[in-house]
């Protein structure tokens, strides 16, 4: 990786979609939801995850860092700036998914206390929004044109992205050819990596959530 990536031609924009590093809320068992309320800074372990994934991407030609306005999500995304002597940029539309009364809850909970509610976002979780919060759709629907707008920024560059679980996956769905309906079945560690291709009216998924800058991560 010492001379790093290098796009094919001057024509396709790449944009490097991540995943925020580790919070406690993310390592806690049994985990809790931790949807655009509850902002916290990157643990340890996640700070590790992130200056890990931003020495891993220093030596590609990466044009601009875009992130959410979340602790996690901006503290990743610095971790890859400060190689490439950039700003981060901050988008609220990219803020991960309103979960609205689960906020802070674990599936358990949520499944005992609002068991009708629960059934009805599992048998539709495109359309039927996390209680009080908002569904895929609706995330997919604020997130998507501010993606395709960096995108047509950067146009012929490679952008980098710092988002969060719910946006990515909302996303990369459309981009898989699988219907959003299927997009909570995508996995997405913390620093995963997706890297996608735009040339011309094509979109192609070229590398999905990859974690090879960690040392280890279990899946």
């Amino acid at each position: 990786m010492k001379d790093g990536f290098r796009p094919a031609d001057g024509e396709s924009t790449y944009l490097l979609l991540i995943r925020h590093g580790t919070t406690d809320a993310n390592v806690q068992r049994p985990y809790i939801l931790q949807g655009r309320s509850i902002d916290l800074s990157l643990n340890a372990q996640g700070a590790g995850q992130a200056a890990a994934l931003g020495e891993f991407l220093a030596h590609y030609p990466i044009r601009a860092v875009h992130t959410s306005t979340l602790r996690r999500a901006i503290e990743t995304a610095e971790a890859i700036a400060r190689h490439h002597a950039l700003d981060v940029s901050r988008h609220r539309a990219l803020d991960e998914v309103d979960v609205g009364k689960w906020e802070g809850l674990d599936w358990g909970t949520i499944q005992s206390r609002y068991p009708e509610e629960h059934a009805r976002f599992v048998a539709a979780p495109a359309s039927v929004p996390y209680f009080g919060g908002e569904s895929y759709e609706d995330v997919y629907r604020r997130s998507a044109p501010k993606l395709a707008e960096l995108v047509a920024l950067h146009r012929g560059e490679m952008v980098a992205v710092v988002a969060h679980n719910v946006v990515n996956r909302a996303n990369l769905a459309p981009w898989l050819g699988l219907d959003l309906s299927a997009a909570k079945e995508i996995a997405q560690a913390n620093t995963g990596i997706n890297l996608i291709r735009f040339r011309g009216g094509e979109v192609k998924v070229v590398t999905l959530n990859a974690f090879f800058h960690l040392e280890r991560y279990d899946v």
